[in-house]
């Protein structure tokens, strides 16, 4: 049965991280979206090379950690309640799913709407469920479509493989400049 990493914390002058062993080749180093560091290094490699690590990427961590924090403070900013943003996105799916109609059995996907960090929406084919990010309420209009016709295409194809990009492309030929507007 294979072991669990080995985890400890750890602070080099004022940078508090999270050390984890594993079977890694190289060192790496990752802010969560929270502000908390993560730094994986090999099995062989002593604290001191994870010490260092850190510092030479002191700068970044702290430009990456302030990144995050605009980034939370911007999409989390007048969020409307659970309700309100699932009414919301209950309409803007209504507009979606005639095209969809056929493969769902004439059956409409359950709604969701919960806070996430790190995607825009969820769909679960196998519960016939599609869950949105309350953050994506914020953005525009036209990359809120994307979300709901991306996560609609899962219940045709439940990967990303060219197969699906074509399905989106049927619906939102534009839809890459959409995309687009969800990484700002």
């Amino acid at each position: 049965m294979p072991t669990k990493p080995c985890t400890q914390l750890r602070s080099v002058e004022g940078i508090q991280y999270e050390l984890v062993r594993k079977k890694v080749k190289q060192l790496h180093l990752r802010v969560r979206s929270n502000g908390t560091v993560m730094v994986s290094i090999p099995l062989t490699a002593s604290l001191e090379q994870a010490d260092r690590f850190v510092l030479q990427n002191a700068q970044w961590i702290r430009d990456t950690r302030v990144k995050n924090i605009a980034k939370l403070n911007r999409d989390n900013a007048d969020l409307p309640d659970k309700a309100t943003a699932l009414a919301y996105f209950t309409a803007m799916s209504d507009k979606v799913y005639p095209a969809f109609a056929g493969v769902l059995g004439g059956q409409k996907p359950i709604l969701k709407v919960r806070s996430m960090t790190s995607c825009w929406g969820v769909c679960c084919p196998a519960k016939r469920q599609i869950t949105f990010a309350l953050q994506l309420y914020n953005q525009p209009p036209a990359a809120q479509i994307y979300v709901v016709v991306h996560e609609y295409c899962h219940f045709l194809q439940l990967n990303h493989s060219p197969a699906f990009w074509a399905e989106v492309e049927k619906l939102l030929p534009d839809w890459k400049a959409r995309r687009e507007l969800l990484k700002r």
